[in-house]
């Protein structure tokens, strides 16, 4: 295995995830209300309906819950911890209906907390983030290299997986701060 390949480390996992964490919450306690709160980003489920900073901010609570309950199932034995490729008969799922699936799963969880105050969308990524943590502390070295079948994130392995949570803030605020530029509201910062 080449040094690119080589799988991460439980402390570059680590560090990721605080690091990008430290970034996001100093990132998002500078912001104004007008830049939390402007509906900026079209919603994949309903074009009708607009996501501001708030919204992308508490859906990484979503997708973090999400994959610590996957690696979960995975490492007591479910061969398809996934769970998205297939609907609830059992048959498989095109992309288009996979990613209508997801669409609607971070539409319904985006309304959910859309009136909650930035302190009150911190402490339930928060409490995602605790989780991931929590689960990363009870995994062996090897656990971490194993391939979760059918996961399409990162490398697919148990510890990428959890370290792309640290990448998934700054894709979203990226997606942030273009709504914002094509609605006219300026953002001082490089980052």
């Amino acid at each position: 295995m080449s040094e690119a390949t080589q799988p991460l480390t439980r402390i570059e996992i680590e560090a990721r995830l605080n690091r990008d964490r430290a970034w996001l919450l100093e990132t998002y306690a500078t912001l104004d209300e007008r830049q939390l709160s402007t509906p900026v980003t079209p919603s994949e489920h309903d074009p009708e309906v607009s996501w501001n900073a708030k919204d992308h901010f508490v859906h990484l609570a979503l997708i973090e819950n999400n994959w610590v309950d996957m690696i979960g199932r995975f490492l007591k034995g479910d061969t398809d911890p996934v769970e998205l490729m297939k609907d609830r008969s059992g048959a498989e799922r095109s992309r288009e209906q996979v990613m209508a699936a997801v669409h609607t799963w971070t539409e319904s969880w985006a309304r959910k907390h859309r009136k909650a105050t930035l302190n009150e969308a911190v402490a339930v990524t928060q409490a995602a983030r605790g989780r991931t943590l929590e689960l990363l502390s009870e995994l062996t070295d090897e656990q971490l290299t194993l391939k979760v079948p059918r996961a399409p994130w990162a490398d697919g392995t148990v510890g990428g997986i959890l370290a792309a949570n640290a990448g998934h803030g700054r894709t979203h605020f990226a997606w942030v701060k273009d709504g914002w530029k094509a609605h006219g509201i300026e953002w001082a910062r490089d980052d």
